[in-house]
């Protein structure tokens, strides 16, 4: 009979040997403290990694603040989508900034908040021109006010981020982040009363359809631009264009009003001197050595052009200190000045420069 108990003494001392080294082996592998030593002596250890470099923090000073914005027609129909954010409330709605073009020709629109609320909004403002509309909404629609920052002090390289709804509601509260690539970049539009110079900032950040509107942040989660356009060619990738907060405040307290943006009338029909065809048609000559300008080709009468003395053929190439390039950048210049301005501008006459100066009239509502 002893001789059948000696297997089940091997199996336990077996047993035991087996854990001893089990035990030994983690030692040897991973240490006392969390290391894991592999074959060759490089050692492999756990790492916590803490995230520094995030932006968690500013997206949340502004995130419920950003709407979608949703237009309709006479019938009901949604005609589009965009962007816009609270900048301000008082004791009775909130005041919403966007785009006019996200607005433009609807009979109607709704905000969709954050939490997927939807409130009717009422347009109280918009501008062609500097593109900017003024809606309000319901005090309850207000979850959270922007902060109104600087893009003055805003330098090349900085990071901004964006938040939008592009392609529409269903990539709501879309958040995109890049550098500022660009200040006082000019950038032509096509509007319905022809073309038109804007002053924007440029950005890498992510933008396409339905960001219209919103706000572009600086990393502090200020907003320093409003989200306005991107170009869009094959081998273009990466360029958006914000307007500056500064330039479109300056307009905010007339459009919360409902009053029309008034700008100056110089009072004459013009063409640029780059488009010779039409040149020869109004038979204007003028000296090969002029390759940027607009020149005249009519004056109204009883207009701030004809009491200044201009004339048909006249070439204006200045406004004050600032280069007119073409009958875009001429009305970017002009729309910087008020009714009853007093500006100096230099124009060629029979192949000489001159100054003229011209006191500004009330002249195109938008």
């Amino acid at each position: 009979m002893r001789e059948k108990r000696f297997p089940y003494v091997g199996a336990i001392v077996s047993f035991f040997v087996g854990v001893i080294g089990t035990l030994i082996t983690v030692y040897f592998l991973f240490g006392t403290n969390g290391a894991q030593t592999v074959a060759g002596g490089t050692e492999m250890k756990n790492v916590t990694v803490t995230e520094t470099d995030t932006i968690k923090s500013s997206i949340s000073k502004v995130y419920n603040s950003v709407y979608v914005i949703q237009t309709y027609d006479k019938g009901g129909n949604n005609t589009g989508t965009g962007t816009g954010f609270v900048y301000k409330k008082d004791d009775k709605v909130g005041y919403v900034l966007t785009n006019h073009h996200v607005i433009s020709g609807a009979s109607s629109a709704k905000i969709v908040t954050s939490e997927g609320a939807s409130y009717d909004a009422k347009v109280l403002g918009s501008d062609e021109y500097s593109d900017i509309a003024v809606l309000s909404v319901p005090l309850e629609a207000v979850l959270q006010i922007a902060t109104i920052g600087d893009s003055s002090t805003a330098e090349l390289g900085d990071t901004v981020f964006t938040v939008g709804s592009p392609l529409g509601i269903k990539y709501q509260g879309t958040v995109t982040k890049g550098i500022l690539s660009g200040t006082d970049r000019q950038v032509t539009v096509q509007l319905t009363n022809g073309s038109f110079n804007m002053s924007v900032l440029q950005t890498d950040a992510a933008i396409n359809p339905g960001n219209s509107g919103g706000p572009l942040l600086n990393i502090n989660g200020e907003v320093i631009g409003i989200t306005s356009m991107k170009l869009v060619q094959d081998e273009i990738e990466g360029m958006g264009f914000a307007l500056p907060i500064e330039f479109v405040m300056s307009y905010v307290d007339q459009l919360e009003k409902g009053e029309k943006i008034v700008r100056p009338l110089l009072g004459v029909q013009m063409i640029d001197v780059s488009n010779s065809n039409l040149l020869a048609y109004y038979g204007i000559n003028i000296n090969s050595k002029i390759t940027s300008g607009v020149a005249i080709v009519e004056v109204q009468d009883s207009s701030p052009a004809s009491d200044a003395g201009l004339q048909k053929g006249d070439i204006i190439i200045a406004i004050e200190d600032s280069k007119v390039e073409d009958s875009a950048t001429l009305k970017s210049h002009l729309y910087k000045y008020q009714v009853g301005d007093t500006i100096h501008l230099t124009i060629n006459r029979d192949g000489k420069d001159r100054e003229v100066q011209v006191k500004l009239s009330k002249g195109l509502e938008s």
